[in-house]
């Protein structure tokens, strides 16, 4: 408790998703602590809240213990966000990739399990599937990783599995599909799709498929992530603790389709970009083909109930970008 409220750690709590969550719990009447070393993160994602008299930043890195124990103090719930993302990134180092995701992931729950936590919620992610070609993705079915990021989280998965069971701390995973919505960062090498696609349709600037865009994927707007975090923390069931679970819409979406509403909805505000041409280029390695979610374990133990599909989603996202950023 701080303040005499229930606080909540969100680490990573600058980036997309992390800012989405400190601004949805600050609504709720929770005390919000942040820590963000900003890597990725920025400051204007939480410029709106930083003198909120229940938020606290602590500027700080997970790959420090000291940080971290300072962090989780006199919280009860730790919602774990902070990590170095994306495939191409982890393939270029991999070396940092697992310093932040596997070192930095065991400080949080070493911290966690010492400052007595009730439950530590940490962000996994559907590259676990790996090579696994089964559809819909089904959570106790994996393949072998494609990636250095994706062995990163599925090492994740079972430190806190392994944490569980000898310190008996609550953990739960949310392997997340392909998230997107308000303040993703369409900037940088490794920005996702969706936000890098939207600036250069606002730009009238082709974007490029990496191969023939037949590729699809499970698209999961940022407020069904936002339910699911929530479900986990929460949740009075002992049978929904201690496990994993996708966090997506349960629907795929190719990338052709995908650029296809893009263009739709940006030409509601700008005609011309109905004109814009789309390029084409190699397929990218490490890339999984088809990522489709079974959400049917959620639904049962979690009760999650994700209010957006893609496409409305994606018209909340776009209107969000067209006022924010154009």
């Amino acid at each position: 408790m701080i303040n005499n409220k229930t606080a909540v750690l969100i680490t990573g709590g600058a980036g997309f998703i992390g800012s989405n969550l400190c601004e949805y719990f600050l609504s709720k009447e929770y005390f919000v602590v942040c820590l963000d070393n900003f890597a990725t993160g920025h400051r204007h994602a939480i410029k709106d809240f930083i003198q909120h008299e229940n938020f606290e930043l602590i500027e700080g890195d997970i790959r420090n213990l000291e940080d971290c124990n300072k962090a989780v103090a006199n919280v009860e719930y730790v919602l774990h966000q902070a990590a170095l993302g994306s495939v191409p990134r982890s393939i270029n180092d991999p070396i940092t990739s697992n310093d932040v995701n596997v070192s930095g992931f065991l400080n949080m729950l070493v911290a966690s399990r010492d400052a007595n936590v009730k439950r530590f919620v940490y962000a996994a992610s559907s590259s676990t599937y790996g090579d696994s070609e089964s559809l819909p993705k089904v959570e106790d079915k994996i393949g072998k990783p494609l990636s250095p990021y994706a062995i990163t989280k599925y090492v994740n998965e079972l430190y806190a599995d392994i944490f569980n069971k000898t310190y008996g701390l609550e953990t739960i995973g949310l392997r997340y599909f392909n998230v997107f919505g308000r303040k993703q960062d369409p900037n940088g090498a490794y920005a996702a799709v969706i936000p890098k696609f939207v600036m250069q349709l606002m730009a009238h600037e082709s974007p490029v498929i990496n191969g023939d865009g037949n590729f699809s994927r499970d698209f999961t707007y940022i407020d069904n992530v936002i339910q699911m975090n929530e479900l986990a923390m929460l949740t009075q069931n002992p049978e929904a603790v201690n496990t994993v679970y996708n966090t997506a819409f349960g629907d795929r979406t190719t990338l052709n389709d995908m650029v296809t509403y893009l263009k739709e909805y940006l030409s509601a505000f700008d005609s011309e970009i109905a004109n814009v041409e789309i390029i084409y280029g190699p397929n990218r390695a490490g890339d999984i083909p088809h990522s489709l979610a079974s959400i049917d374990k959620a639904k049962q133990l979690l009760h999650y109930n994700p209010q957006y599909s893609f496409k409305s989603g994606l018209k909340e996202a776009v209107k969000w970008y067209w006022e924010n950023l154009k």
